[in-house]
């Protein structure tokens, strides 16, 4: 049986005669796609305060779930950001059947789902195979197996022993913290958040080239891939990055809130402050990584004279939807600045020309947009590298409090 999701989830729980627990020990949780291939990622049940939560782990990243609901053997968590969630029964031997729903623009995607309790690698290593160390930055030829567009990145790998962490970067944002292996001539990472779910393999040539990748995103997404050792890769620019059209100076809008107040960036409060806003949408991992950081920089130094707003492009037109997915990053992340609902969904043409008018087409999410005292739009950066990314995060968060301090500086 199939079940949906319509922004709130229901939860059909299974009778059963007595109450069955978690395991205390790591998974090793596995998302089957159409095409039988498997994305896996590893989760801990943890007992904090007497209730059971979950931490999704991805590299460092320690991913915290605490929505969870139990009855007899039938478990559903609900992932702490994104339209994303699991329904699942407990197996006498402690393990995970059923099934993940994600929601997307058009009907929710269900995944056959299992977990299996005391496993806490992803990749078996091969015994005795002959470690080939690829650490370094790579520059990395993505081509989409459905039209054979190419769309170059740049690749970050650490490796330590046979354990490989990194994250791969586009012109557009990253891939977020990956995890997996290097076992003889081959390399497997993956990584699940909620909304991502990606698996990456491919053949370790020598010292210098990977060939022959595969990348699985979500339930059809392929890709194939190579790439080559580059210690000075660079990532391209986009072809049309986000700028202001000819003969106009600066944005004006006016969006509710998550409480339903209008508010606009000609409001009194926003008069003779440094604005940045944030063009995001809840669906969106790299937005999830830039909230975070913008909360922590806001509340930090909001007294500077400084202003964020939010404004979200959602999966659908539907209001209620769209607030309780964006109250997960509100709530998650303390945000204490607002969050306007544009209205306008991401799979519309139009979605800059109707809420946006003095921007050619926004081009990815998210999109930083940095205004001066004087209301006049001085920068548009339209990427954010989060902290999978190493050098590249440090090298973004050093730009954005110059650009911050210079225009703070500013009469």
């Amino acid at each position: 049986m199939k079940l949906s999701i319509a922004g709130i989830f229901v939860f059909i729980f299974f009778q059963v005669n007595a109450q069955t627990a978690l395991k205390q020990s790591v998974y090793r949780a596995v998302i089957y796609r159409p095409d039988s291939n498997e994305i896996v990622f590893n989760f801990q049940p943890k007992k904090e305060k007497g209730k059971t939560v979950l931490y999704v782990l991805n590299d460092t990243e320690r991913l915290r779930i605490t929505d969870i609901k139990q009855k007899g053997d039938s478990l559903l968590f609900n992932m702490p950001f994104f339209e994303s969630s699991f329904f699942t029964k407990i197996n006498k031997d402690g393990s995970l059947s059923g099934e993940w729903v994600k929601g997307t623009s058009k009907e929710p995607q269900h995944f056959p789902f299992r977990a299996f309790p005391g496993q806490p690698y992803r990749f078996l290593v091969k015994k005795g195979s002959v470690k080939k160390n690829i650490t370094g930055k790579w520059a990395v030829t993505f081509t989409n197996t459905a039209n054979a567009k190419v769309m170059k990145a740049v690749a970050v790998f650490n490796q330590q022993g046979n354990k490989l962490t990194g994250s791969f970067l586009t012109p557009s944002g990253d891939y977020r913290y990956l995890e997996g292996i290097v076992s003889g001539d081959s390399l497997k990472l993956s990584t699940f958040d909620g909304s991502h779910a990606y698996y990456f393999r491919a053949k370790i040539e020598d010292a210098t080239t990977i060939s022959g990748g595969d990348y699985f995103s979500g339930y059809a997404g392929w890709q194939k891939w190579v790439a080559v050792k580059d210690e000075n890769a660079a990532l391209p620019n986009q072809e049309s990055p986000t700028a202001l059209k000819p003969g106009e100076t600066g944005l004006n809008f006016a969006f509710k809130d998550l409480d339903d107040k209008l508010i606009s960036i000609k409001d009194e409060r926003y008069k003779n402050k440094v604005i940045i806003v944030q063009i995001m949408g809840s669906w969106c991992p790299n937005c999830m990584d830039e909230t975070k950081f913008l909360s922590e920089f806001y509340n930090k130094n909001k007294q500077r004279g400084i202003e964020v707003i939010a404004l979200a492009y959602e999966y659908s037109t539907d209001t209620e939807r769209s607030k309780a997915s964006l109250r997960k990053f509100q709530q998650r992340f303390n945000v204490q600045y607002p969050m306007l609902i544009t209205g306008a969904v991401t799979s519309d043409e139009q979605l800059t020309e109707k809420t946006l008018p003095q921007l050619p087409p926004i081009r990815s999410f998210p999109t930083t947009i940095f205004i001066d005292k004087k209301g006049d739009v001085r920068k548009i950066h339209p990427v954010f590298y989060g902290p999978g990314t190493g050098e590249y995060h440090q090298e973004y968060l050093k730009e954005f409090n110059k650009t911050v301090d210079e225009l703070l500086g500013e009469k």
